[in-house]
């Protein structure tokens, strides 16, 4: 009996460790799906234990539907904003120039270093630190230069004889105004555009109601300028159909590029000018069978540019014999040169369109209501830029020639009429705007055609 109720112990007992065991399994497998579970959380993925293989099956369904949704929408993502991408120019130009450039940095002129004694500024970091607290204004200037780039750029393509000088001058005007977003004094257009013919070398433009035609023989200079904040680009090309001018425009063309590569902080005037007439004269041009050496023409000049001052003081002159002042660090200025196969002289001649507010004109009394009257709306829409006949009729002034004389007389405005050379020569002309940096010379309006 003793022998007997042992066995039956031990056998209760290995029936209670087989009992147990189970349980001790389980209770493992709970622990490791529960620390699979938080480490498959942690990962972001399903965490149902493993032996329920159903449930994972299901589980595993609908994240790959959201998965399959969500690189659809990355497509279409992807997708509208390759449709985006950056902003380009239409044809004829339309879109600002400042939406092309969200960024607000606008592309440089051509960089042209220093020479000899100036060469340090190149590595100077004093002069850098300068540069980069000039940035705003650099930046509004070359933003001015990209408008002119890409106006002149549409122009010359549609150049053609045959067509009126007014809607010429209309249709560049108004795409000027378009791409710099006119803003009353702070964007806009710096001065009348010039499209002088032939002996005419500067200054005129068609006033309302001139019935002028551009002819395949005319030598015409494209004038016009652009400004923002009163930062003015002026640069002008020259336009000839016939190749037979081919001469007259690299002339004038090789001579400005020689006053720009000249001009520089410490230059003389004098020096500039010196060099300009020896390129220019070294050119002829056979005209219908009759050689002309070309001349400078002595009486016109480049100049310095201030803000909202087209005419800032200092002349850049294009033959030897000027005065001695240097160039200064932080101006700029209009490098211009005229060709003529007529006697390199010009003078005052034909109706006037030019016009501008004096710059340094303090009050004066005026008794012509009418005067009162007009001077306000230069002031209000040009203050001391340049503008022509045409400008007023387009805001809407009417019968105004006698309170424009009258402003003129007493030295509020300055009449500025066309400047020609003799009758029958002809005159080309090139002109850039350059900025004299602290470290390096800027060609602000250079671009891909001069």
């Amino acid at each position: 009996m003793a022998g007997g109720s042992a066995d039956a112990v031990t056998k209760e007992m290995e029936a209670l460790l087989v009992g147990q065991n189970p349980n001790a399994v389980s209770g493992e497998t709970c622990e490791t799906s529960s620390k699979e579970g938080k480490v498959a959380d942690s990962n972001g993925s399903h965490s149902s234990p493993p032996e329920d293989d159903d449930d994972e099956a299901q589980g595993d369904g609908p994240s790959q539907d959201g998965g399959s949704e969500a690189a659809k929408k990355k497509k279409k993502k992807s997708k509208s904003k390759k449709k985006k991408g950056p902003l380009q120019q239409t044809d004829p130009p339309s879109i600002p120039i400042d939406e092309l450039f969200p960024s607000g940095d606008f592309p440089e002129g051509e960089i042209q270093q220093y020479k000899d004694d100036n060469l340090w500024r190149t590595t100077s970091e004093e002069k850098r630190e300068l540069e980069r607290l000039q940035k705003p204004m650099y930046n509004a200037v070359r933003r001015a230069a990209e408008v002119h780039r890409q106006v002149r750029k549409h122009m010359r393509s549609i150049l053609k004889p045959g067509m009126l000088m007014i809607d010429l001058c209309e249709t560049l005007e108004n795409m000027v105004r378009k791409l710099i977003k006119e803003n009353g004094l702070q964007a806009g257009i710096a001065f009348p555009t010039g499209c002088s013919l032939n002996w005419v070398a500067a200054h005129w433009t068609p006033n309302s109601g001139d019935k002028t035609v551009l002819q395949y023989d005319d030598v015409m200079k494209l004038d016009f300028g652009t400004h923002i904040d009163g930062y003015i680009v002026d640069c002008a090309f020259t336009v000839a159909f016939n190749p037979m001018f081919d001469s007259l425009l690299q002339a004038s063309k090789d001579a400005t590029n020689t006053g720009v590569k000249e001009a520089g902080i410490d230059a003389r005037l004098c020096d500039v000018g010196a060099a300009i007439q020896e390129v220019m004269e070294s050119y002829e041009v056979e005209i219908n069978g009759k050689v002309f050496q070309i001349k400078s023409v002595r009486n016109l000049n480049g100049h310095s540019i201030g803000p909202y001052q087209i005419h800032a003081g200092k002349s850049v002159p294009i033959v030897k014999g000027g005065e001695q002042t240097k160039m200064e660090e932080g101006e700029f200025y209009a490098i211009e040169t005229f060709g003529s196969t007529g006697k390199g002289f010009v003078r005052e001649d034909l109706e006037c369109s030019h016009y501008m507010k004096n710059f340094d004109v303090g009050h004066v009394p005026l008794r012509v209501a009418k005067a009162k009257q007009l001077l306000g709306t230069i002031n209000n829409n040009f203050g001391t830029l340049a503008f022509c006949r045409r400008y007023l009729d387009r805001l809407g002034e009417t019968k105004y020639l006698m309170a424009l004389k009258n402003l003129c007389d007493v030295g509020i405005v300055q009449p500025y009429p066309p400047l020609c050379d003799v009758r029958g020569s002809y005159v080309s002309q090139f002109e850039h705007t350059i900025l004299l940096r602290p470290t390096c010379k800027e060609v602000i309006s250079r671009g891909d055609d001069y």
